[in-house]
Order: C-alpha cells, then sequence, then structure tokens
C-alpha cells in the first residue's frame, strides 16, 4: 500500500508509479466480481456517550458496528449521533421514528435559491444539484430521503432530457413527491407519479391528444408504467421468480394492451384555473400558472380519448371521465400480483443487496400484499420489511450478498460520516456526470428512462457472470471512472468538493486519534465499512499510516503535529474508501 500525504494539488498530477499499481489492481477487483472477506465486527473508540438510558430502551443485541452497516443501508450515510440512536431505539424502532419525521423540502431551497437571482437569471440544474446534496447531508428525515432517492431510481425522470432538464424547480418538485408518499400507499404514489407534470414532459403524457384522423395516442408512458414503474414484462410468482408455460417466462402484456391503455393517459395537461386549449397546449396566453411545473397535471375533457379502453382482461367503456378512467387503469395494475414482486425486489437491490434469495423478495413482495392490517401497498410495511429481514439484519453476509456502492452514495457518505459542512450553506455542487474528473453520475440525471443501469445487468466474461448473478452497479463502472473515481475521492478528502472547496469533512474526532493508528482505523472501519473490514485491510491500511510520522510533542509546535495528524487520518480514509470492501455494501 501506499502512504498518502496531504498535497495541495489534484492527485491526477502527481500520479507514482506504486499509485499507479493500486489503481490497476483495484481496476481489477471491481471487475473481476462483488468479492472480499468479512471481518468481526468490533466496538470501535471514541464515540459520541449514547443518550442517557432513560431516554431509549436499549437494544442490547445491536452492536455500533450492526448499527452503522443498518444506516449504510438506511441513510446516505451513517454518523456517530445516528449509530447511538439505533442502538438506543433499536432497528424497528429508529425506522418509526423516522418514518414520523416532516418531510424535507427541496423545493423550498429551490424557492429560496430563485428569490436572490437577478433577472434575466433563472433557476438552473445547478440549484437542483445544490437542494439535493443539501438534503441527502444534512437532512434530518434521512430515511424518507433515502428511500425517495431509491424511487427516484424506479420511477425514473431525467435531466438529460431536454425538457425535463428546463424545469429544475418541477424535478425538486417531483423529488418532493417521492419522499411525501415514500411512506404512503403504493396507489398514491402510482397516481402522483402518473400526474406529475415532470413525467408528463418527460414520457410525453403531457398535452397528450385522443386520436383524430391519423393522429393516435402517445404510447410511451402507457408501456412505461407497464414495464418499468408497476409490473415488469414478465409474470411473477410471488418470490420473483418467472412464472413458466412450457418452460418459457409469460408476458405480462402485448401491443394491445399498450394501445388500449394509452387512451387513458389523453387529456392530461398544465394545471390552472381553467381547461383552455389554450393552457392544455401551455401557450403564453392564458397566463401560465406559476406552480405548473409543480402541481398535478389536471384533465382537459375535450382532448380524452372516447373510444373504449381494453388492457390487462378489463375493458373501460368509451365515453368515461378521464378521472374516472385513470381510476380504473391504476387500480388495475396496483392490484395485479406482480407489484409486489416487482417493485420489492427493485427497492432490495437499491438499499441492501443485489441478489436476494427468492425468500427474502416472497416477504417483501407479502408486506406489499397485506401490511398485517389487511392493507395492501403499505410503504411502511414494504420498507421496514426491506431494511428488517434476516438477509438484511445478518452481520455475517452471504457470498453473493451486497452491492456495489454507487458513485452518488460513496460521496455523500463521505460527507455525512465525517460532519462536512458548506462554507456557503448551499453546498456548492454542480453536475458530476464526467467519469474521468468527476462521479460519472449525477442524482436524476441517468441516461434512459431504464436508469444509470438495469436490475438484471450482468457485467459480461465475470465471475459474477459466472455465478449467475447480476450487479446492476457495474453497468456504469469500467477502468475509466474506476480511475476517476480515485482521483476525485482523493482529492476530495484532502481538498473538499464543489465549487471552490466549498464542502469540507470535519477530522476532528478522527485527528485526537491519530496517534493510536488502530484505532483510528477501527473508527473508520466503523464509519464507511461497518465494521466489515477484514483484519487483512486492517493490518495493511494500519501499517500504512504508521509510516506518516508524528513529530514528537517536544520541541515540535501544534500544527507541525496537526499536519501530520491530518496525513494519516486522509490516507487512512482513502485507502478505505478506495478498497473494494468499502466500495462493495456488504
Amino acid at each position: 500500500m501506499v502512504a498518502l500525504s496531504a498535497p495541495s494539488i489534484p492527485m491526477r498530477n502527481t500520479m507514482t508509479s506504486p499509485f499507479k499499481t493500486l489503481l490497476a489492481a483495484l481496476a481489477g477487483a471491481l471487475l473481476a466480481g462483488c468479492g472480499g472477506q468479512s471481518g468481526s465486527p468490533e466496538t470501535p473508540a471514541a464515540l459520541p456517550a449514547e443518550p442517557p438510558a432513560s431516554q431509549f430502551a436499549a437494544t442490547a443485541s445491536i452492536t455500533q458496528a450492526s448499527a452503522a452497516r443498518f444506516l449504510g443501508q438506511a441513510t446516505f450515510g451513517p454518523t456517530s449521533t445516528d449509530i447511538s440512536a439505533v442502538i438506543w431505539r433499536g432497528y424497528d424502532g429508529w425506522l418509526t421514528w423516522q418514518m414520523q419525521k416532516p418531510a424535507s423540502s427541496l423545493t423550498a431551497v429551490m424557492n429560496q435559491a430563485a428569490a436572490t437571482l437577478q433577472p434575466p437569471a433563472t433557476l438552473a440544474q445547478n440549484q437542483f444539484f445544490e437542494a439535493f446534496w443539501q438534503k441527502a447531508v444534512t437532512a434530518d428525515d434521512q430515511l424518507r430521503q433515502r428511500v425517495a432517492y431509491a424511487l427516484s431510481q424506479i420511477f425514473v425522470v431525467s435531466m438529460v432530457d431536454v425538457q425535463a432538464g428546463g424545469m429544475p424547480r418541477g424535478m425538486a418538485g417531483y423529488h418532493d413527491m417521492l419522499a411525501n408518499n415514500a411512506f404512503g400507499n403504493f396507489r398514491a404514489l402510482l397516481q402522483n407519479v402518473a400526474l406529475h407534470p415532470v413525467m408528463g414532459v418527460y414520457l410525453n403524457a403531457l398535452h397528450n391528444e385522443k386520436e383524430s384522423g391519423q393522429r393516435v395516442p402517445d404510447q410511451n408512458f402507457a408501456r412505461e408504467i407497464m414495464q418499468l414503474f408497476s409490473i415488469g414484462l414478465v409474470q411473477l410468482n410471488q418470490d420473483g421468480t418467472p412464472k413458466l408455460v412450457n418452460g418459457a417466462p409469460v408476458e405480462t402484456y402485448g401491443d394491445a394492451d399498450i394501445v388500449g391503455l394509452s387512451r387513458v393517459f389523453t387529456g392530461w395537461s398544465w394545471a390552472g384555473p381553467d381547461q383552455t386549449a389554450n393552457r392544455f397546449y401551455g401557450y403564453s396566453s392564458p397566463t401560465p400558472d406559476p406552480d405548473r411545473d409543480i402541481k398535478p397535471m389536471q384533465m382537459y375533457p375535450q382532448f380524452h380519448s372516447t373510444l373504449d379502453k381494453s388492457f390487462l382482461g378489463v375493458t373501460i367503456p368509451g365515453g368515461g371521465s378521464g378521472l374516472s378512467d385513470l381510476k380504473i387503469a391504476l387500480d388495475t395494475l396496483f392490484n395485479h400480483p406482480n407489484v409486489g414482486p416487482f417493485i420489492g425486489r427493485q427497492l432490495i437491490q437499491r438499499l441492501v443487496t443485489s441478489n436476494p434469495s427468492p425468500a427474502y423478495v416472497a416477504r417483501v413482495a407479502a408486506a406489499f400484499a397485506d401490511n398485517g392490517s389487511g392493507v395492501r401497498g403499505d410503504m411502511k410495511a414494504v420498507i421496514k420489511a426491506v431494511l428488517l429481514d434476516p438477509e438484511a439484519r445478518s452481520d455475517v453476509p452471504t457470498a453473493d450478498g451486497g452491492k456495489l456502492r454507487e458513485p452518488v452514495l460513496r460521496l455523500a457518505h463521505w460527507m455525512r460520516s465525517f460532519n462536512a459542512k458548506s462554507a456557503s450553506g448551499r453546498f456548492l455542487m454542480t453536475t458530476t456526470d464526467d467519469p474521468v474528473y468527476t462521479l460519472g453520475q449525477s442524482p436524476l440525471r441517468s441516461p434512459s428512462v431504464f436508469n444509470f443501469y438495469r436490475p438484471g445487468y450482468t457485467p459480461p466474461n465475470t465471475a459474477i457472470a459466472a455465478a449467475g448473478l447480476v450487479a446492476p452497479e457495474f453497468q456504469i463502472t469500467g477502468e475509466t471512472s474506476v480511475v476517476g473515481y480515485l482521483n476525485l475521492i482523493r482529492d476530495v478528502i484532502q481538498n473538499g468538493a464543489g465549487t471552490n472547496r466549498d464542502i469540507k469533512a470535519d477530522y476532528g474526532a478522527e485527528i485526537a486519534l491519530a496517534a493510536t493508528p488502530d484505532k483510528l482505523v477501527e473508527r473508520i472501519n466503523l464509519l464507511l465499512t461497518g465494521g466489515q473490514m477484514s483484519a487483512d485491510l486492517k493490518s495493511r491500511i494500519v501499517k500504512s499510516i504508521s509510516s506518516l510520522a508524528i513529530p514528537s510533542p517536544t520541541g515540535s509546535n501544534d500544527a507541525a503535529i496537526n499536519s501530520a495528524s491530518l496525513s494519516r487520518v486522509q490516507a487512512a480514509i482513502f485507502l478505505t474508501m478506495a478498497s473494494p470492501e468499502y466500495l462493495i455494501q456488504k
């Protein structure tokens, strides 16, 4: 392992041969598969005192490492305070507590930003990124924000699209809609997704007109609400495995179903005080509603199809209202037996593991079908089933357990675990699309409606493929992005992130442990790998940072000691975040 100092220039200009060797080794390890050993959870030093025993009922079975690992799944990254809260509330108690918290608002941040702009300046995507990172790092409703981000990768809209990208406040409103529905009912979530104007713009459901002459309704949203947002392509057993007839999977829908359902999604357009044709088309007269980018679309009856609408074995007679047609269509999708296993499996993949067992999927699907009180689609029950399942909570992950941490989550994890602060208070992050110089991923900027990676993606010619497993996040992983990430994270750890290094970590707690490398590494092991770091990796990091000498207090000034201590801390964090044992969330 190579020891790092804290240079003031980015590493890409100062790479040495040993470091190139490290990059090559990491790239090979990443592209070979989701392997890695697990160490025994240990109790690290220098964590804050837990809350007083009178505040919560202690859950003695939850260790600090177990709590940190849980938070790695349920939040954008564990903090020392959150670890204590989980230990004292218990897993279920912490989830219930988080689910009761009011939703943070990205839209409110965008509105504040808009108030500071001088005409003719308008809100842009950069203000959305600032709002996203601010809430991902600092919001108190961490579970809600993390689930909303997971949902944004299932119910995809993307600012890569020119029209959607021109609605940054609407994108914030869309994220807020997902957050507001994260613990509600899936039926309401599905309707709010269908009627959000950003989704309307992105998948052509906004000002979609009924048939006339050679014109037919646009079929884009009708196709995707079935394929991606509810039932999927093939019929499923409740454990997520495909139903087979004569050894072949059975399709859930066909072209005729798309045609019939597309008629339901006609006549919807911008919200406003009237239903004139000009407002439907979005003309400047009458004056557009100033909040039309965040308000649900409204029905314009004159543009709604009057034909019969047949799909999935249901026929809605022609001549009905757009609202009644929508209700029947969404009820039909919501009650389809595929929804529980289809959506449940993807939530497991986004939060816990790429390859859940059929039994795990079945347990989550059962929670979707019935929350224990006869209610279908209760998202609270579903999220609890995902995060409290024995496969999620076992501190001894299976050989094919875990998932590759996506780049956005890695950066957010660093910010949260090391108490990063924004000098401006705004978290001045811009797009991070570039895989060479940034993350290779920006929130809500996937290349298509199929997200950054497909749930069933398998990297070809790898051990993962040979084992018949999937690894979705590897679809945006390659030599370029691996090297780019290592360059970026090393630079960020030392110098801060964002425009003008606006976001910087506070390593005070870690610096206090720098003189005892084993304790320093144990703290980093807790915060970054949930206590899962192997003994071999811990030994290597301890040995590496021990080579960075700290001057003796005798005859040395505090500045020199602090600088040397900081170098140890930064090196330990980098070597951890560069390791496959961190990159693979167990």
